[in-house]
């Protein structure tokens, strides 16, 4: 075999995996549709993103052991205790280990949001999160609008959360 099928073949054998792992690829894209999620959350409830439609929501990807995660918290309990009549829904995907939803389950006793374990997902586009705390803001429609990432600098905060969800509320 000559040193550029080789080539070929390699590339698309990759292209045929990559394609083949399907979810495990999908990422969140700003401007596009939002990716699928299913998910039981912690009270025993389905959230389910599709069947959301109608409503802005906000995913946000934490862990009980990131700081930056706890310290955003507060400041997306309160957005969603104000805003939620108004058509805001929101679902915080803890990306603790199973063996550690009893610590996620008191965290989450102090806010009033819904919350979930990101493994047990039964359909998740998303993926795994390349940064914790990640924040997506998503429209009536279904497309996202929005990453909040302290990485970005763009962290979650009473200012970020009203620029980017607040012009969707009011769309409606």
């Amino acid at each position: 075999m000559r040193p550029r099928s080789w080539l070929v073949m390699l590339v698309a054998g990759a292209a045929m995996i990559a394609c083949a792992a399907g979810p495990l690829f999908a990422l969140a894209t700003v401007g596009k549709p939002a990716p699928a999620l299913v998910v039981q959350e912690l009270g025993g409830q389905t959230f389910d993103l599709a069947k959301l439609r109608g409503k802005v929501v906000i995913v946000n990807f934490w862990a009980t052991w990131c700081p930056p995660c706890r310290k955003e918290m507060p400041a997306l309990d309160a957005f969603y205790r104000r805003y939620r009549s108004q058509g805001l829904a929101l679902i915080g995907l803890s990306a603790d280990r199973r063996r550690d939803k009893s610590d996620v389950i008191k965290v989450m006793q102090s806010f009033g949001y819904p919350a979930a374990m990101l493994d047990d997902a039964k359909v998740n586009e998303f993926g795994e999160p390349s940064s914790l705390p990640t924040t997506y803001i998503i429209d009536r429609h279904g497309i996202v609008r929005a990453k909040l990432t302290p990485d970005d600098k763009q962290p979650v905060t009473a200012q970020s959360l009203a620029a980017a969800v607040l012009p969707l509320l009011k769309l409606h």
